[in-house]
């Protein structure tokens, strides 16, 4: 059985990027950081933890793999994130019922925020992480 422990994000700003992911996630990091890594996990110590790597890399868009982030209140969730350093990406081929915003960190590393509220099961789901059906 295999299960996803860490999601590893290259970074250029160590601290910047923690304060950005902590804030924005409800995270701590799980150790002390080292010089160029640092673990970040749930403020309970329960679910998918976050890796922050200081590691020259080329910004691929659209990137391979981006981060989906479920939110019950989907347009306040993009304002608060927009306050901590975040910006709103637009693509003119979003649909316009989409249930996504696509936004980028501080140091551009995409990831969306989903409107989880019409998900089935999403209330049951919160505990233990959200899954796409």
């Amino acid at each position: 059985m295999l299960i996803v422990g860490s999601i590893v994000i290259r970074v250029r700003d160590l601290q910047r990027q923690i304060a950005f992911w902590t804030s924005a996630l409800h995270y701590e990091p799980r150790e002390p950081m080292q010089e160029d890594f640092v673990v970040l996990q749930p403020l309970d110590g329960r679910g998918t933890q976050i890796s922050l790597d200081v590691m020259p890399s080329e910004r691929v868009l659209p990137p391979r793999i981006h981060l989906d982030l479920y939110a019950e209140d989907q347009q306040a969730e993009v304002r608060r994130l927009t306050a901590l350093g975040a910006a709103e990406v637009h693509w003119d081929r979003r649909p316009a019922d989409a249930d996504y915003v696509i936004m980028e960190d501080p140091e551009g590393n995409r990831f969306c925020v989903i409107d989880a509220r019409e998900w089935p099961g999403w209330e049951a789901r919160r505990s233990t992480g959200p899954r796409r059906p």
